[in-house]
Order: structure tokens, then sequence, then C-alpha cells
């Protein structure tokens, strides 16, 4: 299958292509957004480190079904990646993404996470959406409490700024399409 634009009333979700991984590599090595990632994420962030997760994991998953990425760019600036968002057919480990710092707090990874989990749910026909996440992590926790999610499991895992309690978040397709035509 095809991945897909996704567009939402401000951002506009292209598929992740080879020329993203500049923009990320330019990006992603901040430690507030690596910080509550998972500790097999190399730190400090190698100056290639963009251009092999681009071609040698989230391309190559996508091309064998199981991954779907995308790079968020508001319509207003489509040049400018501001962050990912995946999804992955995993089990408890489906949705995952990352803003960079200047984006966050305006609600564009809401937008974008609501995009990509209506896809999940109605386009991909998947019956839950599980997001694990540091419980540090309360930017995070926020839009799975508001997209509706609740907290199903808590355990111990390694994350590149330690081990750190993690959370396990899910929704199912019935719930999340109550919630769109509530």
């Amino acid at each position: 299958m095809t991945v897909p634009i996704l567009t939402t009333e401000r951002l506009l979700l292209k598929p992740l292509e080879p020329a993203d991984a500049e923009q990320i590599q330019k990006r992603y090595p901040q430690w507030e957004i690596v910080r509550y990632m998972v500790a097999s994420v190399p730190w400090p962030y190698p100056p290639d480190g963009a251009e092999f997760y681009v071609n040698q994991v989230a391309l190559p998953d996508m091309e064998k079904g199981i991954a779907w990425f995308w790079s968020i760019r508001r319509k207003e600036s489509p040049e400018e990646l501001m962050g990912l968002i995946c999804l992955y057919d995993l089990e408890d480990n489906n949705r995952g993404f990352w803003l960079s710092p200047e984006f966050q707090g305006q609600g564009y990874m809401r937008e974008a996470c609501n995009v990509v989990t209506d896809y999940w749910f109605n386009t991909l026909n998947k019956p839950v959406l599980r997001a694990p996440k540091a419980a540090m992590n309360a930017r995070s926790r926020q839009i799975s409490r508001s997209s509706g999610m609740r907290l199903v499991r808590t355990e111990k895992k390694a994350y590149v700024s330690g081990i750190l309690d993690s959370e396990l978040w899910e929704i199912t397709r019935e719930e999340w399409n109550a919630l769109r035509r509530s």
C-alpha cells in the first residue's frame, strides 16, 4: 500500500522520503526530543544518524508494509519539516512521533495524531492502537489522554535518558470512531 499524503486544517503530512534526512539531521538531535526516545537511539546523535535511520530503518519498513512514516509540515511552509509521525504494525507499539521544540505547545502534534490515528483505524482497519511512552513525557501523555486513550500498563524501560517509568496507552477502533462522531 502506498503511503498517502494526509492533511489537516494547518498541516501537510508527506510520506517520508530519502531527501528528508537532511532536515531531520538538523532538527532531531536535541535533548528535548531524544531524552524520551528508546535507548536504541544513539546519543550523541551521529552526523549520519538521520540518513541511516531513514534509508536503513524507516523506508525499508515502509516497503515491507509494516510501517507508515510522514514528515510533518505546515501548509504555509511545506518545504520546512517540523517533525515526524509514524505508525508501526508491531505489538504494543503502533504510533510514535517527535516535533521540534519551537513548534511544540501549538496543537500541531495533536492535529497530526488525529489524522494518523484515523488512518490507522479507518483506512488500515486496525482494531486497536497502542502507544508506549515515558511516564515523564507530559506532552505525549496529554495527547494520548485528550484523544481518548487509556493507560493499560506501566513498567520500567530504557530510554536515552536512562531507565524510566514507561506507560502503554491504548484506544480501540470502536472507541475512536465513537469519539469522532460525538
